[in-house]
């Protein structure tokens, strides 16, 4: 569409242009900052509180058994709540939904600030869970009902992986500083800035195309099965991590999370008004993108957790030094996702984007395989970091916008939902999977090596070692992990080139707008 067809149109009745094309909205970039605060606030969340725990558990008399529901509460809430938070919002409206997991957002994080004891804090994590569901899909939904034009898309989603990439090393550094210069109770506070700024923008610049609500009934069985169902998944995960993979409550909840998503499943095949209808993950491209991007996740967490410990306690970095470590990562997120992915995704296929991507993240996850308690960070770590960055950047792009391609604007909420789901169970997966392969192997090798130990020096020194051996025996599963992502997404993922066409943003039209040439329509925003 020309610049002066876009100018002509500038409101929420905006006219079309002689091909029945809705103009794009003249607020949209400018939506996209806010969009993109509010994403940064939500995955900044999953880290910032890492670092301030032990700070805040002290305070609140948390016991070590206890801890880790910190972490839990929140991810309990927010992977299991959000295909519903996807379904809200193709419901309510994607900017509704969006403004109201923002003020909710703030809310909980208020209260997480200002918690006296551990029943209010596991509260409030669980708060901030429950409005993330409904905030995460709003927000990803709305970038991909407003940006209809190939290029522009690009160049919106890169911004918007960089951040969904690099939110979490940035989570890092913010909350070393917070924890050490202020107080843990920043780590809360902060998110309330954040929210008002995104609402206040959001409020006041985004205009949701018409026409694109899904206002059929709730499918309540499908609600509760699938809630229940991957809530029981993470906790397994969960579980697994602190209690072991044959703990009777770990297998039980596994086992009854496989019972309940597959009676979703066929609840799913069968109800008129799915919760998530099957075409959003059975069409091949979006599959392969859902199961890649879980499997890349799952190799991240649990890398992100294993240096953050390297380098505290075995390097004895600070948590403002740790944080400050990471910046690598997130400048080669930055860079892989809004130069090198922004400029070849109208060029070339994702899959040669998403492939390559992951193979050169597993490549610098390759040479963290070789740390030693004595390796240097300028020549091992800072390299690495860099092309885990470049790699994980550039196929993220693609394949957050490749999530909601091709889908009609009233299921873009929930197809929003499934890629913040595969993130989120990942994560869980990632962090349980990657430690007890981590626990096992430096206790393998404290109970080889310890004996021939006679000093105290000595064995701390073992036990270290031992650290960095549990780690790098992890590293080389992650790294296997990233090699079948990439192999997934080369092989599941055949989209063509999605071209510079713009396509149906709303309305009542039914067809792609992609002209012959196109081997992928960008997003049928129609129904």
């Amino acid at each position: 569409m020309s610049q002066a067809a876009a100018k002509a149109s500038s409101g929420p009745g905006s006219a079309s242009d002689h091909s029945g094309i809705p103009a794009p909205d003249p607020g949209r970039w400018k939506a996209l900052v806010f969009i993109a605060l509010a994403q940064l606030m939500v995955v900044l969340d999953a880290t910032i509180v890492n670092i301030a725990l032990p700070s805040a558990q002290q305070d609140l008399g948390i016991s070590d058994g206890n801890r880790q529901w910190v972490v839990t509460a929140y991810a309990l809430a927010f992977g299991g709540l959000l295909l519903f938070g996807g379904r809200i919002a193709d419901l309510w409206g994607r900017k509704n939904a969006f403004l109201v997991g923002l003020a909710g957002f703030a809310l909980a994080s208020a209260l997480g600030g200002a918690a006296t004891n551990e029943a209010m804090m596991f509260g409030a994590r669980a708060l901030q869970g429950v409005f993330g569901a409904l905030l995460a899909p709003a927000a990803l939904s709305l970038l991909a009902v407003m940006f209809t034009d190939a290029k522009e898309r690009a160049k919106a989603f890169g911004i918007y992986g960089a951040i969904a990439g690099g939110g979490g090393a940035v989570g890092l550094i913010l909350g070393g500083f917070l924890t050490e210069y202020l107080d843990w109770r920043w780590t809360f506070f902060v998110n309330i800035p954040f929210a008002v700024a995104a609402a206040a923008g959001a409020w006041l610049v985004i205009r949701e195309p018409e026409g694109g609500r899904n206002r059929s009934p709730l499918d309540i069985p499908g609600v509760i099965l699938s809630t229940l169902g991957l809530v029981a998944l993470v906790y397994g995960f969960t579980r697994a991590e602190s209690d072991g993979w044959s703990d009777t409550v770990t297998v039980g909840m596994f086992v009854g999370s496989a019972v309940l998503l597959l009676a979703f499943v066929l609840v799913e095949a069968k109800v008129k008004a799915p919760l998530l209808p099957l075409r959003v993950i059975t069409e091949r491209n979006r599959g392969g993108v859902y199961l890649s991007l879980g499997l890349a996740i799952i190799a991240m967490f649990g890398l992100f957790l294993f240096l953050t410990y390297y380098l505290q306690i075995v390097k004895g970095y600070s948590p403002v030094k740790t944080g400050f470590a990471f910046l690598p990562m997130i400048a080669g997120m930055i860079t892989g996702s809004t130069q090198i992915g922004t400029r070849l995704m109208t060029r070339v296929a994702p899959r040669l984007l998403m492939g390559p991507g992951f193979l050169v993240a597993a490549l610098g996850m390759l040479l963290l395989t070789q740390m030693e308690i004595d390796s240097s960070y300028a020549a091992l770590l800072m390299p690495a970091m860099l092309l885990l960055g470049l790699g994980m950047g550039t196929a993220f792009m693609p394949a957050m916008s490749l999530s909601t391609q091709g889908v009609e604007a009233r299921d873009a909420g929930v197809a929003s939902a499934m890629v913040n789901t595969s993130q989120q169970v990942g994560g869980a997966i990632g962090t349980a999977l990657l430690n007890t392969i981590a626990a096992s192997a430096t206790t393998s090798y404290i109970a080889d090596h310890l004996g021939s130990a006679t000093s105290r020096s000595q064995q701390q020194l073992v036990q270290l070692e031992a650290m960095v051996e549990g780690y790098t025996s992890a590293i080389w599963f992650a790294v296997g992990i990233l090699v079948v992502a990439a192999a997934i997404a080369l092989t599941f993922v055949n989209a063509g080139r999605p071209g510079g066409t713009t396509v149906a943003g709303s309305g009542a039209g039914s067809g792609s707008g992609a002209t012959a040439e196109d081997e992928l329509p960008v997003p049928v925003i129609a129904h």
